[in-house]
Parts: structure tokens; C-alpha cells; sequence
């Protein structure tokens, strides 16, 4: 049965808490992996950035397929399973390590498996969602999910940075290993298993006929389409920057991975606010406002970002980086909320993997892109470049319908299934 308070949904608590562990392994490893390519294995700027292309580029890869596949599938299973395969993969670098074999070419086929994986879990647990809390309680519960998103962020990038100082890579990526297999272990808690949409019995079902509905289905939309355009944004200036903060840290401006650790940090609290933040905000001034206007006020802040330096420079920079991200974090509660009402539930999973495919693919090109920039130009044009993109982001919501919009709509009915005469 489903509750309007999402809270007292067993299965929303069991999903919530394997979020929990596995965000805190997610950035554990988002600070740790990077700092062994370049400290252990003097990776340039451009090795750093193929290393970060390659975390994100599977969903580029099969994020469009991936999405139809979830939508035939058993959705908890795909989770445990996801969960599972990552936390074989980090087991294997600690492993490789002691026996003195880790090499970058090794991390490139780790991080593209794990990529591969990533997909599948994303796209499961925004597919089983709503099916857990129902209409009511999907605001409320994408709100906690990704809260604890961005207090992973602050959580498990300042312990990451922290552990990779005090106790070294291997270990920290051990932890790592370690919550995916708690996360795994939880969801098997979830009592629902997340049915598959049911075929249609008056045709064969093809794969490329599946991917194209869905992306017709957001294509189709302007609403979907402002929202995913803007989240593609978002996710290319972001991934711009961070893919050379590590290279900006550790050796043009002297700090140490602790501060840098520290740092990405503050942009965990940013998305933190800012999901707590989404629904009052959203209750004041409506919910297209609070994604059209919010961002036009706080797109400026992304420009302080590539002033990062020692003294003074790295809080303007760290104040500017967390405005940013608390932009970051009202979207993602209203517009995943936004987009999971505006989709029939058949087509949930497809619609999740196409705009995973374009929001997770963004932070593929964005860090090959940086990483070509810093190779060829300069490590702070990188930065200035993925600023700037920053600063634009929030454009295609605003200019769209979805400025005008108050309130959250119904999710509407899936079309009958036509049957052969």
C-alpha cells in the first residue's frame, strides 16, 4: 500500500539507506581514484581526463538501451545486482595494489565497468521510486534521496580526502567496496521487486521501437525538454571543473587532497540546502519559478569558481562553488519530481535512461573536453571554461513553459494497449 508520507514505507526506508551507504562509497572513490592516478601513477592532465571520461561515458554507451532493459526487468534485482558488481571492481584495486600491478590502463577498464553498472542502479532507482511512495509522496521522498545524496558529497568527499591523507588510497577505496556491499545487503530488504511494464500482446517488442518511445517522449515534451537540456548543462560545467581540480590542487597551487576533499565538500553542502531548501521555496513562489528564477539569481556564482587559488581566493572560489551546487540541488528534487509526474509508468524507465543518458553522458564530454583543454591551453582555462557553461545553464528552463508552471501535475495514465483486430 502506498502512503502519502513517504517515511512510512518500508521499502522507501530500505531504499533510502542503501542510498546512504552507497553515496558514501561513491564519493569516498570520487576523491580517491583520481588522487592514486596522479599521485601513484604521475598521471597527466590529459591521462586524468580520460580516466573521468571514462567513469561517466558508459551511460553514453548503453544508457539508452539500458533504460528498456530496466523497464522488462525485476527493478530490485537489477539494483542488488549493480551493487554487487561495483563493489567487486573497487575490491580488485586494493588487490592490484599490494601485489604492486595497478596500472592507469587498469583504472580506465575498472572505472568503465563500474560506469556500466552506475547505469543500471540509477536507472533502477529512479524507475522503483515511485512506485513506492505513489504521487503524494514523490516530492517529499526525492527530497530525502537526494538530501543524502548531497550529504554524501560532504560526508564521503571530506572522509575521502581525509583517508587518502591519513591512511592512503588503498585504504579509502577498501571503504568504498565496503558500502556498495552494504547497499547491496539493504535492498534486499525492499519487499516490492519493482514489475516490469507488462508487453503488449498485439506486437513483438524490439528494442530500438522501446528506446525510441522513450526519447520521443522527452524530445516531445518542451517541459522535458527544457529540463533535461538544463540538467545536460549543469552536469558539462561541472564535470569540466572537477575533472581538473585535482591536477589544480595537488600541483600548480600546493594543497594538499585533505583541502581538496574539504572543498568539494562545500559543494555537497550547496546541494544539501538547496534539497532541503526545493520544497519551501517551491511552496512560496511556485515550481517553475523556483526553477526559471532561482537560477537566473544564482548563475553568476559559477564565474567564481576558476578563481580558486591559496588565501582568500580559495573562499571566494569555495562561496561561489556552493551557490552553485544549491542551485544543483533545487533542481534535482523539483525537476526529477517534475519529470517522474509528467511520465506514464511504463515509460518511466526509458525516460530515466534518456535523460541519464544525457546528464550522465554531459559529465563524459565534459571531462574528456577538460582534459583536452588542460592538456593543450591550460588547466585554468579548463576551469574558466566549465564557469562559464555554469553560468548558462539555468537558460533553456527559463525560456520554457516550465517557468509558468505552479504546481506538480498528476502522473498521466499509460495509452491503452491496442490489441490486433
Amino acid at each position: 500500500m502506498r502512503s502519502d508520507t513517504s517515511w512510512r514505507t518500508p521499502d522507501f526506508r530500505a531504499l533510502f539507506t542503501a542510498t546512504v551507504f552507497n553515496q558514501l562509497g561513491t564519493n569516498i572513490g570520487y576523491v580517491a581514484i583520481p588522487l592514486i592516478a596522479v599521485s601513484a601513477l604521475n598521471a597527466g592532465p590529459g591521462q586524468v581526463g580520460v580516466l573521468a571520461t571514462l567513469t561517466t561515458v558508459s551511460f553514453l554507451l548503453i544508457g539508452l538501451p539500458a533504460g528498456a532493459w530496466v523497464d522488462r526487468m525485476r527493478h530490485r534485482r537489477v539494483l542488488i545486482t549493480a551493487d554487487l558488481t561495483r563493489a567487486a571492481l573497487f575490491t580488485s584495486v586494493p588487490v592490484l595494489w599490494a601485489l604492486d600491478a595497478l596500472t592507469i590502463e587498469y583504472l580506465y577498464v575498472m572505472v568503465l565497468l563500474n560506469g556500466c553498472a552506475t547505469v543500471f542502479l540509477e536507472v533502477g532507482s529512479q524507475t522503483i521510486l515511485p512506485q513506492l511512495v505513489g504521487h503524494d509522496g514523490l516530492v517529499r521522498a526525492n527530497a530525502s534521496v537526494i538530501s543524502i545524496m548531497a550529504f554524501g558529497n560532504v560526508a564521503g568527499r571530506g572522509a575521502g580526502g581525509g583517508l587518502v591523507q591519513l591512511l592512503g588510497a588503498p585504504v579509502a577505496v577498501v571503504c568504498t567496496a565496503a558500502s556498495y556491499l552494504a547497499s547491496a545487503l539493504r535492498l534486499t530488504g525492499i519487499r516490492a521487486s519493482g514489475e516490469p511494464a507488462p508487453p503488449d500482446p498485439g506486437r513483438p517488442v524490439r528494442l530500438g521501437a522501446q528506446i525510441a518511445e522513450g526519447v520521443r517522449h522527452v524530445f516531445g515534451d518542451r517541459e522535458l525538454r527544457a529540463l533535461v537540456l538544463t540538467g545536460a548543462l549543469i552536469n558539462l560545467g561541472v564535470q569540466i571543473v572537477n575533472t581538473m581540480l585535482p591536477v589544480l590542487f595537488v600541483r600548480e597551487i600546493d594543497l594538499s587532497a585533505g583541502v581538496l576533499g574539504l572543498f568539494w565538500a562545500g559543494g555537497g553542502v550547496g546541494l544539501f540546502l538547496g534539497s532541503r531548501f526545493a520544497r519551501p521555496i517551491a511552496g512560496r513562489l511556485g515550481f517553475g519559478r523556483s526553477l526559471g528564477i532561482v537560477g537566473l539569481c544564482l548563475a553568476p556564482a559559477g564565474l567564481l569558481v576558476p578563481l580558486v587559488d591559496q588565501g582568500p581566493w580559495l573562499w571566494v572560489a569555495g562561496a561561489g562553488w556552493l551557490l552553485a551546487t544549491f542551485k544543483t540541488g533545487m533542481d534535482n528534487v523539483l525537476g526529477v519530481s517534475l519529470r517522474q509526474a509528467l511520465t506514464p509508468a511504463p515509460l518511466l524507465g526509458r525516460m530515466n535512461a534518456t535523460f541519464r543518458f544525457l546528464l550522465t553522458g554531459a559529465h563524459a564530454v565534459g571531462a574528456a573536453l577538460s582534459g583536452l583543454i588542460g592538456e593543450l591551453v591550460s588547466v585554468r582555462a579548463a576551469l574558466w571554461t566549465g564557469g562559464v557553461v555554469l553560468s548558462l545553464a539555468f537558460l533553456p528552463v527559463f525560456l520554457s513553459p516550465v517557468r509558468a508552471r505552479r504546481e506538480m501535475p498528476r502522473q498521466p495514465e499509460a495509452e491503452p494497449v491496442r490489441r490486433p483486430a
